[in-house]
């Protein structure tokens, strides 16, 4: 299977990125590839073994699903990594910086869309996140 990665530096806080990252209130708010999906419930047990469930769903109701999995390493600050209820697993690392904080996701690829597409996919939420985080006071 293959690993797709993708990055970003957020000009925030570790504590405001972390935040950002992981509360439900927000999540709703950056997470989304395009404008004409949203978020309109997300949970999270930022827990070893905690489970984390985000619905995202088409402005126009015309398609939803449930992105969710559970925490297989949780490191205040520092790191993340899960399991996707399809079975992938995923690693975030946050690196601090002064008042920069990079992240870097990688992902186990899936088998029914292009790796161009999925990681488009994926750095378009990771953009909305930066926005949203670096927007906001």
């Amino acid at each position: 299977m293959e690993n797709i990665t993708i990055k970003t530096t957020i000009n925030a806080p570790i504590e405001k990125v972390w935040k950002y990252f992981t509360e439900p209130e927000f999540i709703k708010q950056w997470n989304n590839a395009s404008p004409d999906w949203h978020t309109p419930a997300a949970s999270n047990d930022l827990t070893v073994g905690g489970k984390f469930s985000y619905t995202m769903a088409a402005k126009d109701d015309s398609f939803s699903f449930d992105f969710e999995g559970i925490y297989d390493d949780v490191q205040e600050n520092k790191l993340i990594s899960y399991t996707i209820a399809d079975g992938r697993k995923v690693e975030v690392i946050f690196e601090t910086n002064d008042d920069m904080v990079e992240i870097t996701e990688t992902f186990e690829a899936e088998n029914q869309n292009p790796i161009e597409m999925q990681r488009g996919g994926w750095q378009a939420i990771l953009d909305n996140f930066k926005k949203l985080v670096e927007s906001s006071k």
